[in-house]
């Protein structure tokens, strides 16, 4: 199905400022002078987002779609979503890539827009689409740019970024926890070495132009990166991560970690990747309450020595343990006030394991200068994605945010993978 030809001209990028905006902000609570609109709803688990220059909207999902009847939607596990008429809301929503009748496939986290290709994570590879002008969902034949990504144990979405010259950023996320003997069980001791590091925890780089290439060990970036879900390039280059910190330190370790420390430790960090570099997964974990790295204790650590740890790279932000970071965003566009620009958007998922209560299930901002160091504490930007009894649990929270993306006009767009929705916010005036 293609834009229709008139409309297409006439409203090529809808105005951010002049979009509908509903009354509640889809449920969402945020700083004076922002509004939201549910651009989408019911997509299935929406993982990350793209925005084509045109202001389509693309979405990946994972796993079995959701729908409220329980069936599974006719279609791939790719959306792709346009508004016409500016109002905030999509009017096409059409679904295509890997079909979700298909149960060998799960469908995927990534999903970017570079040089005319629509690129995808699809069933532990990374494939990409031609975007040819006129038409929503692409029309030509896919092509594997990246194959046998590893699809086994825990952490197995691939999420990605690609610069403007076409490098390709992939996360292969951790197996396990903590690299034990037995996963999550308590007191086992890390595996030494861990032999997860090889081809898992960290960025692997490869040529986004190329089609054909397969993962291997050679292609690694960085590692001791536990899982990166959120991964982005910098507006002036570089590559930023905040990936997921590690569980279980109290449930695991009761003699050496209290309730309270397991609830804080370790701190969710961001980190501007550096090639070679080791940033401590298995062995370390970051103390953001005391800004210092430790040693894990299934390495021998007890929660207040450094040992081999005390060297690793300094992370350029921190947040509270197990918010479980998404997706990350610069946001550039002159639409948002002067205070936002150059800035980092962050969604946190939320999490599972913080005793009494659970946090995170938010956007939050971080103020960056035009090189990229923080000038600023972050805040939180975007609530209320629990729902309006903000029950924040897995099982009970109305959304769990996932992706982030920045639109044409401005707009910020981010996904839900509890219920398949997408907000639009936008800044319409104080």
């Amino acid at each position: 199905m293609t834009r229709p030809a008139m409309l297409f001209v006439l409203l090529l990028v809808p105005s951010a400022a002049a979009a509908r905006c509903d009354p509640d902000n889809g449920g969402l609570k945020l700083p004076p002078g922002f509004c939201a609109s549910v651009f989408a709803d019911n997509l299935g688990q929406a993982r990350h987002i793209a925005v084509a220059p045109d202001g389509a909207v693309y979405v990946n999902t994972w796993r079995s779609p959701y729908r409220k009847d329980g069936r599974v939607p006719r279609g791939g596990f790719l959306v792709a979503l346009y508004d016409v008429d500016g109002s905030g809301l999509a009017d096409h929503v059409l679904r295509f890539g890997e079909s979700s009748s298909d149960p060998r496939a799960t469908g995927g986290t990534g999903v970017a827009i570079h040089r005319g290709y629509l690129y995808a994570e699809e069933s532990g590879r990374i494939v990409r689409y031609p975007l040819r002008e006129g038409e929503l969902v692409p029309k030509g034949e896919r092509e594997v740019v990246l194959d046998n990504l590893p699809t086994t144990g825990g952490h197995t979405m691939h999420p990605f970024a690609i610069t403007r010259e076409g490098a390709l950023f992939v996360n292969s996320g951790s197996a396990s926890n903590a690299c034990q003997m037995k996963d999550r069980a308590k007191r086992s001791p890390g595996k030494e070495p861990c032999d997860e590091l090889p081809t898992r925890a960290g960025l692997w780089q490869y040529d986004a132009t190329s089609p054909g290439q397969i993962f291997d060990t050679d292609g690694k970036y960085a590692q001791g990166l536990r899982n990166t879900v959120a991964l982005a390039i910098h507006p002036q280059g570089g590559v930023y991560a905040v990936p997921h910190g590690r569980d279980q330190l109290h449930e695991n370790w009761p003699e050496r970690f209290t309730v309270l420390q397991g609830a804080e430790l370790p701190a969710e960090a961001m980190y501007r990747i550096a090639h070679g570099a080791d940033y401590g997964w298995p062995y370390c974990f970051y103390d953001g309450l005391h800004e210092r790295y430790l040693l894990a204790p299934e390495y021998g650590g007890d929660g207040r020595q450094a040992g081999r740890c005390a060297e690793r790279p300094r992370p350029l932000a921190v947040f509270p343990a197990h918010w479980a970071p998404n997706a990350l965003a610069f946001h550039t566009h002159p639409a948002f006030p002067e205070r936002y620009r150059g800035g980092a958007f962050i969604a946190f998922h939320g999490s599972w394991n913080r005793p009494k209560e659970q946090q995170g299930y938010n956007v939050v901002f971080v103020p960056l200068t035009t090189t990229g160091e923080p000038r600023g504490p972050f805040e939180v930007f975007a609530d209320g994605f629990a729902g309006a009894k903000s029950i924040k649990d897995p099982k009970h929270a109305a959304h769990r945010p996932s992706g982030l993306a920045v639109g044409p006009g401005g707009a910020l767009y981010v996904s839900d993978d509890q219920r398949g929705r997408i907000w639009r916010i936008v800044h319409v005036g104080e």
